[in-house]
């Protein structure tokens, strides 16, 4: 049985005209976020500091836009630097949002959310998760961390940041250009322009659309390998290349992950479901044997109960040397 997710509305990238309602609203939205981001610069609203670096990464365009991949990245490379990289994040769609947790490779996705069980099982190193950021990466800062990652964050202005990264999709980049919910955009698009360093997420190199322009930084998502989500050995992605199998996504943009196994030569029969889904077994009941595949961010949601026919497609995000040569030399050397 095929399922899809809501999709976004058909004027935020496909062309269609703008509702009336919308094009009303969008001005109302756009003057709560100029209001809210002009008491923060004149001090009437407060950021909260804390003693070592902040680095957030986030994106203007509603939807996602890969920032997870950056961040997994860019944590790896922090900490082979010599940093003690901690994240934190405010663990949307868990249960329990008020209660401040730490997050481990034990933590199931109810109790941490899905983005920080992945962070905490794929690199092992310290997740907290507040409904104040501000209060996650102090609470890093005193656990011993010297660095502190927010993987989206963007606009939560409060948390005062030193270093910010915005992510674009280089498909869909800021749809309409127009402001939520006539358009796509959390805030202007000159608020990227403010931003220490832009990244446009080409997607897989099999599969590139978009480009880059002047000032941002490509990246590439590769995929090589699925894991068998019962146990067992990896095997080749392009090991599926002629077959037809289940696309699982539960992400952002999910049509970025089946156009990624279609570039490869992979039959899909995709199920795209709502961001931060919330899986049960009966969602990968598709009346068949076929192989499933699905995103390193929808398996964590699905471990307790996948079966032999599930498999986990982790990406790994690829950018210049320079952009990791510049990156350093903004942030220094650890303490």
């Amino acid at each position: 049985m095929s399922r899809s997710a809501p999709k976004t509305p058909a004027w935020w990238f496909d062309g269609a005209a703008v509702p009336w309602w919308a094009w009303l609203l969008a001005p109302l939205y756009a003057g709560a976020g100029a209001l809210r981001r002009r008491l923060y610069a004149i001090g009437l609203l407060r950021e909260r500091k804390v003693p070592v670096p902040v680095l957030v990464i986030g994106n203007l365009a509603a939807g996602g836009a890969g920032k997870t991949p950056l961040a997994l990245a860019l944590v790896r490379r922090l900490r082979d630097a010599g940093w003690r990289p901690g994240v934190a994040s405010r663990g949307y769609g868990r249960q329990d949002p008020d209660v401040p947790r730490w997050v481990t490779a034990e933590t199931t996705p109810e109790q941490g959310g899905d983005e920080p069980v992945l962070f905490a099982r794929r690199l092992a190193v310290p997740v907290r998760v507040d409904r104040h950021r501000h209060a996650a990466a102090r609470a890093l800062a005193e656990a011993g961390c010297d660095i502190v990652v927010c993987d989206d964050g963007l606009q939560h202005y409060r948390l005062a940041r030193d270093l910010e990264i915005e992510v674009i999709d280089g498909a869909r980049r800021y749809g309409n250009g127009r402001m939520l919910p006539a358009g796509p955009l959390r805030e202007p698009v000159e608020r990227g322009r403010r931003c220490d360093f832009r990244v446009v997420n080409l997607g897989h190199a099999a599969a590139q659309d978009g480009g880059t322009g002047f000032g941002e930084w490509p990246m590439q998502l590769q995929a090589r390998v699925a894991q068998p989500m019962a146990g067992g050995r990896a095997r080749p992605l392009e090991s599926f290349v002629g077959m037809r199998v289940h696309a699982v996504a539960g992400i952002g943009n999910p049509q970025r992950f089946f156009d990624m196994l279609r570039a490869l030569g992979i039959g899909v029969i995709p199920h795209a479901f709502p961001d931060h889904h919330a899986y049960r077994a009966q969602d990968l009941d598709f009346g068949n044997d076929q192989p499933v595949l699905m995103t390193e961010k929808d398996a964590v949601k699905c471990s307790a109960f996948a079966d032999a026919r599930c498999f986990m497609v982790p990406v790994e995000a690829e950018l210049p040397a320079a952009f990791w040569i510049a990156l350093g030399e903004r942030l220094g050397r650890p303490a």
